[in-house]
């Protein structure tokens, strides 16, 4: 798969070593142009996390990326993680956290941190690189005009059974309604809307909510045209450790089914078909750590991750 530095070093080393010519920049528009008409007036979802986000170069990649697609006429939509930064936090402030199937614990002392660093620290510093690329991004929450009303997790599946059991997690949240009108709004104009993953119950309780869960929901509910995850793997691989560029949801349950995706990704792939089952076109795993790999998705044939769509909609990438 290629990256913009093979493309540039492939080009480069055709010309002699020279900077890429103007018959290599007509045939990288001539590429984009198609994908640029798909996505017009279009709504995309990003979940921004992982390793791009402390990595002061990719985040500042990813906010050219989100600028760039605002001035081709696509409306972004921007929801961030922020695990790494709240362990953080957590560990200065000395308040112990832990874990139950791969969701934090959240305590009453925990989620004021959580909000105060989702919703103050980590969001204002996205919107701030935005901003400095020459965007208008706003930060929100799910709190923001009752975006994202969820409920109390009170039960999970146990990862050896599968069967449901009972587990006090604390303010953890599902969505359980999901008003986006404060986005559309938002996105309708020049500006950019960057969500932290923060809700709020119907009796008025602050819940934190795993990104990927929040930006699937509001992506589901804005019948989005993508979603994009970013996460610190290449995306699906097979069982030969290859990248999986597309996959069908029918692939994919016959995938989880035989084993070869497995651990982690399981509850990841399930999300995906649950958010293209729900009328979004596509979801895409990406590998965040690739510089500019949200326009690489969009823009080029061949992307950067994992694409999942619906049987009938299984195409050419892009």
């Amino acid at each position: 798969m290629k990256t913009p530095k093979d493309l540039s070093t492939k080009d480069a080393a055709a010309n002699g070593g020279a900077a890429p010519s103007a018959h290599v920049h007509a045939r990288i528009l001539a590429e984009a142009i198609p994908h640029l008409i798909r996505y017009d007036e279009q709504t995309v979802v990003v979940k921004f996390g992982g390793h791009a986000m402390g990595d002061e170069a990719l985040s500042t990649a990813f906010a050219k990326d989100i600028v760039y697609l605002k001035q081709s006429g696509i409306n972004p939509v921007v929801v961030h993680g922020g695990g790494p930064q709240i362990a953080s936090m957590l560990k200065k402030l000395e308040i112990t956290s832990d874990f139950v199937h791969g969701l934090r614990v959240t305590d009453k002392p925990t989620v004021e941190v959580v909000e105060m660093v989702l919703s103050g620290k980590i969001n204002k510093e996205i919107v701030s690189a935005i901003n400095r690329q020459g965007g208008k991004a706003v930060g929100i929450s799910g709190k923001d005009a009752n975006l994202m009303i969820a409920k109390k997790i009170t039960e999970m599946p146990d990862p050896q059974s599968n069967l449901m059991q009972a587990v006090d997690i604390g303010y953890v949240g599902d969505p359980v309604e999901v008003n986006p009108h404060i986005v559309e709004v938002i996105s309708k104009s020049d500006l950019i809307p960057v969500i932290a993953p923060v809700g709020i119950s119907r009796d008025g309780e602050t819940l934190n909510i795993n990104a990927d869960t929040f930006a699937s929901a509001l992506a589901a509910r804005m019948q989005a045209k993508r979603l994009l995850l970013l996460t610190d793997v290449a995306g699906v691989l097979d069982k030969d450790k290859k990248l999986i560029e597309r996959l069908t949801t029918d692939e994919a349950r016959a995938m989880i089914k035989d084993g070869t995706i497995s651990g982690g990704m399981i509850p990841k792939i399930e999300g995906c078909i649950e958010v293209v089952e729900a009328g979004v076109e596509g979801v895409v795993i990406i590998d965040g750590r690739v510089p500019h790999c949200v326009l690489l998705e969009l823009f080029t044939e061949h992307g950067v991750g994992t694409l999942v769509t619906r049987p009938e909609r299984k195409k050419a990438k892009g």
